[in-house]
């Protein structure tokens, strides 16, 4: 499989965190996957990539012209591509990606992660998307959800198209699992009009 790995380029978190993306991109190459990533060469962006590649697996990076700079280009990945946009970028790495793993992030990675799952509620792809959460670190965004459901604003069907897990091992075997398994998710007519209704200035 073509894994996309949705993880931080912060410097300034935990080591903890760039070590695990390591043993993500690791274990993603001993069992014979390919990398797809935003094409940063720093923090945990730059962790998971470095081991992938280190294991013999292939990585895509894919980052906007803008970071170039901000982000440092993985220029030692097998392909880069450069966007001159986030969409564009986003657009990219969903095509490109059998499966998608998100690692402890930010905003950026919550962004896509977010993205990502809606488009799996609206149907418009049915590939496996896991958290990878060792400590808690979205916990609360757990909680969030599971109190969206209970009062009605997100179908338990919605809820479960994304997984949680808490190791590596977990998080491929799920994917690995559930890759190209099962028809994608039919939105009903309100989460259809929501998630396509233009944004309000």
């Amino acid at each position: 499989m073509r894994i996309c790995v949705y993880c931080s380029s912060s410097e300034r978190i935990d080591p903890g965190y760039v070590l695990l993306a390591g043993q993500v991109g690791t274990e993603l190459a001993a069992r014979g996957h390919s990398l797809v990533s935003g094409g940063g060469s720093i923090s945990c962006m730059g962790a998971v990539a470095r081991s992938a590649r280190a294991g013999g697996a292939s990585t895509l990076g894919v980052i906007p012209r803008k970071l170039l700079d901000l982000e440092v280009s993985d220029t030692d990945a097998d392909e880069l591509i450069v966007t001159e946009t986030m969409r564009e970028r986003k657009a990219i790495m969903d095509e490109r990606a059998d499966a998608f793993l998100a690692l402890p992030g930010g905003l950026g990675t919550l962004e896509e992660l977010f993205e990502i799952w809606v488009a799996a509620m609206l149907g418009m792809h049915a590939k496996p998307i896991v958290v990878l959460d060792p400590d808690g670190v979205f916990a609360h965004l757990h909680t969030l959800v599971d109190g969206l459901v209970d009062r009605g604003f997100v179908r338990p069907e919605a809820r479960a198209l994304l997984r949680w897990s808490t190791t590596p091992t977990e998080a491929l075997d799920f994917l690995e699992a559930a890759a190209g398994v099962g028809p994608a998710a039919s939105p009903t007519v309100g989460e259809a009009i929501e998630a396509s209704a233009p944004p309000i200035d």
